[in-house]
């Protein structure tokens, strides 16, 4: 499957983005994260959805801000983004895997999407 994440840009802190992460075929058969790795940073972890929708995860540092959903008849996950900060800013990319959790969300996720820019102005 290839998956294409389109969505960031630059945005105040306090505001809003929506990230999208549409897949080449059917995403429905896919657990789905995202992911963000900011300059000089390891990637990280950010939300993952299940493949029914039906189990949501997120990092403690999105929790509450951040909500990430899936609509299967568009193939497509979405990374809804409020009250951003600064510390948000990084290249967002999504993934899609089979195993939703073994200690990871994703683990050895095989499908990756190009990275989409947050940047986030204090």
């Amino acid at each position: 499957v290839q998956l294409q994440a389109s969505g960031g840009g630059l945005v105040q802190a306090g505001g809003s983005l929506r990230l999208s992460c549409a897949a080449s075929e059917f995403i429905s058969n896919y657990h789905i994260g995202w992911f963000r790795q900011a300059p000089g940073k390891e990637r990280e972890f950010v939300a993952a959805v299940s493949w029914s929708g039906g189990s949501t995860h997120y990092a403690d540092s999105v929790k509450g801000r951040f909500t990430i959903f899936r609509d299967n008849a568009k193939n497509t996950v979405y990374l809804q983004m409020n009250d951003l900060k600064p510390e948000d800013t990084a290249v967002y990319y999504c993934a899609a895997s089979t195993t939703y959790y073994t200690g990871n969300y994703l683990p050895g996720a095989k499908y990756w999407g190009r990275g989409t820019q947050v940047t986030v102005s204090s």
